[in-house]
């Protein structure tokens, strides 16, 4: 003889347990027995006797004659009015895996405003700096006269007669899992709930008006080209009173003409002459905050890199956090030479043991003819 099902059992709950321990066991049960999420052999067959266990003892008067007289007492073999097939409400099944934050509730809302974007340049100097900038913009704002209700002064907006109210329209289907039910947003009233029956002359029932926006801007130092700054609710206003979008500033960073940037790190390429690698100098480097003097010892050699700590860009996420500027020398070679440069290269080359190509009847030749 089979063991007769008993619900409370089935659910892990003791007999005298509250409404809310019921639901919240039924909850538990259902996230993961449920044949969407479980796989298991007999996962189906296990979430049917949770839902009739449910069905039965999370209504009041089927629970006290199951107390009573047990499963007989619902009609023989069980509740005659139970279908195995039925995996319980919709909204109970909506509320065991998504916690209810949906399930059942008025979906009826004004629609959002959209999203807006800025596009700003600012210079090379204010990225590294940070910066604050006042912006203009079109916008579609609240509109005064109705107070964003888009109903004529005097007037209020009706439920909508299609949803009554609700701004969604349930289709219910049943399925091979039981019964579910599609939820979609009104086609009369936009899922608003409300209609507007006489419009305000001002902004024609949209509830918002086109005006002109100034607004003030914090750019953070660091920041960099193609990076965006989100303003949450600056954005427009949705029609009839809906919540506003943002407003999106797109920075767009006009170049240094002599630094070139590498995230936090900045990069310098400084000419020197031959003479000037050799002998060593003081050049002046530019930076974020004025040019600056720096030593180039004797002997530095062609694409020596210098480093300059603290001289970059500032980390966005670190505060009081900077990059480096990196310093390339690049030792030029002179293209043409005066005669007397000439000669000087040329008693260098000779006093060094060097072999040069020189011009005929040079000096070259005749240091040459000097030393046999």
């Amino acid at each position: 003889m089979a063991t007769e099902l008993d619900y409370y059992t089935t659910l892990g709950v003791e007999r005298s347990a509250t409404d809310a321990d019921i639901k919240k066991a039924f909850r538990k049960l259902a996230q993961q027995w449920h044949p969407d999420v479980n796989t298991e052999p007999g996962a189906q067959e296990r979430f049917k006797e949770i839902n009739e266990a449910y069905q039965v003892l999370s209504d009041p008067q089927r629970r006290q004659t199951y107390d009573m007289f047990g499963r007989a007492g619902l009609g023989g073999d069980g509740n005659p009015g139970f279908d195995p097939n039925n995996f319980g409400s919709f909204s109970d099944i909506f509320d065991a895996f998504f916690g209810g934050a949906a399930a059942g509730g008025r979906r009826a809302h004004p629609t959002a405003g959209s999203d807006l974007r800025y596009d700003l340049r600012i210079s090379f100097e204010e990225a590294v700096r940070g910066t604050e900038k006042e912006i203009e913009f079109p916008v579609y704002g609240r509109c005064e006269t109705c107070e964003g209700s888009g109903a004529k002064p005097g007037t209020q907006p009706v439920a909508c007669d299609n949803c009554g109210g609700r701004g969604e329209i349930r289709t219910t289907r049943r399925t091979m899992l039981g019964q579910m039910v599609n939820v979609t947003a009104c086609p009369k009233c936009k899922g608003e709930g409300k209609i507007v029956t006489e419009p305000c002359e001002t902004c024609h029932g949209e509830g918002r008006t086109e005006r002109t926006r100034t607004l003030r801007v914090s750019i953070p130092a660091g920041i960099d080209e193609g990076h965006q700054i989100r303003l949450s609710n600056e954005g427009e206003i949705g029609v009839r009173g809906g919540p506003a979008g943002s407003l999106y500033v797109a920075v767009h960073v006009t170049p240094h003409p002599a630094l070139r940037r590498e995230g936090t790190e900045l990069v310098y390429e400084a000419d020197i002459s031959i003479v000037q690698a050799a002998l060593g100098t003081t050049i002046a480097v530019p930076t974020v905050d004025g040019d600056e003097p720096l030593e180039i010892k004797a002997g530095t050699q062609p694409g020596a890199e210098i480093r300059l700590r603290g001289k970059g860009v500032p980390h966005l996420r670190r505060t009081g956090s900077k990059g480096d500027l990196h310093v390339f020398v690049n030792v030029v070679v002179p293209a043409k030479l005066t005669k007397r440069q000439r000669e000087i290269l040329a008693e260098y080359a000779a006093e060094a043991g060097e072999s040069v190509a020189a011009s005929p009847g040079g000096i070259l030749d005749k240091v040459r003819d000097a030393l046999g």
